[in-house]
């Protein structure tokens, strides 16, 4: 059976070069890279080398790059460590609705600890209402963070101004990165945030490793303690051979990135005419403009069905997509993200994510939509609500 990817958006597959630079690190150059002997400085040159490699690809010092497990810690840290760092300051801050879970779900648990947050809406494509952020900003407001592009609906969110309005009242900006990442051009110094989290595994890189760039002056208490690894900032021992993976992965994601996201957003540009053309009564989410949205993400929501049906189906035929963020997709409630851009309960469960890569081809997006088209018209046919709605329309 033929087996398409399409749920690159919750990870991709390690490109072969990358695994090349890294197995070394599992048999030859072993040594931990705290350790002061040959085996251990030969592991630490390898991470200061990926570390300046990194730095230099998105505009920052190495000294502002600290590596992490991935996403999920570099949001814990960013949120828990300026709460931790400013609480004298205040304790009010600022997200948009359509965070990732590492960041509402951290966020509700330092509610409990007295600080205080503004959660802002977003418009029917996912944009963050700037007028409601500046409006919530309070004299002891800390922090404000938004995410650069939703992992759900692909929304390129407009962060340099989010990032000056935040400056401009003195607080500190952040902004997680992860899908943004190996996708779009990101430099720190143009979006001009104080902090940025992004991961690996995003752009073919191994799983378990990512980072945070903080800004050079900017104070933000350790989240893991136990160690001095990272200049004292996070304890642990340093992931040598995901750190030289993540390296070459970011190096050769941005070698071709303009060729991949011309590619792959041509892939899903094709994608959503065919289903919006030959499947009825499905709604596309977020930006309609492609270029206001990340290059592999289409987003749909097909009516008078259920998602996970329809992703058990396609996975039977051998496809891969996803019926949210995969962090969530084990949960029964309908996505967050969607409820945000006014989309109904009912609809949000009839939801598909499908995100493109660069291994994909135009003969898979053909094969896809045949096989959706199929899935969608069984499912409809054994469906309460369309056979209502159809009752409905023909008298």
């Amino acid at each position: 059976m033929k087996e398409i990817y399409l749920d690159h958006a919750a990870t991709t597959k390690l490109d072969d070069r990358v695994l090349e630079k890294m197995l070394p690190y599992f048999t030859e150059i072993y040594g931990n890279a705290n350790s002061q002997h040959a085996f251990g400085r030969s592991a630490q040159k390898a991470v200061d080398e990926a570390r300046d490699g990194i730095a230099k690809l998105i505009g920052a010092k190495p000294s502002e790059i600290y590596f992490t497990s991935g996403g999920t810690e570099s949001d814990n840290w960013a949120l828990r460590g300026i709460c931790r760092a400013l609480k004298g300051k205040g304790k009010h801050l600022i997200v948009s609705k359509i965070e990732h879970a590492a960041m509402l779900s951290t966020a509700k648990e330092l509610e409990k600890d007295g600080f205080e947050f503004s959660y802002i809406g977003v418009d029917e494509e996912g944009f963050i209402n700037l007028e409601e952020l500046e409006n919530s900003i309070r004299d002891d407001t800390i922090f404000i963070g938004c995410m650069l592009a939703n992992n759900e609906i692909g929304t390129i969110e407009p962060i340099k101004k989010i990032a000056e309005i935040a400056h401009k009242h003195g607080i500190f900006c952040f902004t997680d990165a992860v899908q943004a990442m190996g996708a779009l051009d990101v430099d720190v110094n143009d979006l001009g945030v104080d902090a940025m989290s992004f991961s690996a595994h995003k752009f073919n890189g191994p799983k378990g490793i990512g980072a945070l760039y903080i800004k050079t002056g900017v104070k933000i208490d350790r989240l893991i303690s136990g160690g001095h690894q990272e200049r004292t900032k996070r304890g642990g021992t340093t992931n040598v051979p995901a750190v030289v993976g993540f390296y070459e992965a970011l190096r050769l994601a941005e070698k071709d990135l303009q060729k991949n996201a011309e590619y792959v957003s041509a892939l899903r540009d094709k994608f959503i005419k065919k289903v919006t053309e030959e499947i009825p009564f499905v709604k596309l989410n977020g930006p309609k403009d492609g270029k206001k949205r990340l290059p592999n993400n289409a987003n749909f929501s097909f009516g008078y069905i259920e998602g996970e049906s329809i992703l058990f189906s396609l996975d039977l035929a051998g496809i891969a997509v996803s019926s949210g963020s995969a962090c969530s997709s084990g949960s029964l409630e309908p996505s967050h993200v969607l409820l945000a851009i006014g989309v109904s309960e009912e609809t949000a469960h009839g939801t598909i994510r499908f995100t493109f890569g660069k291994e994909n081809t135009e003969e898979e997006v053909d094969f896809v939509v045949e096989k959706l088209k199929e899935t969608v018209e069984r499912l409809r046919a054994m469906s309460p609500l369309f056979k209502l709605q159809s009752d409905i329309k023909s008298v």
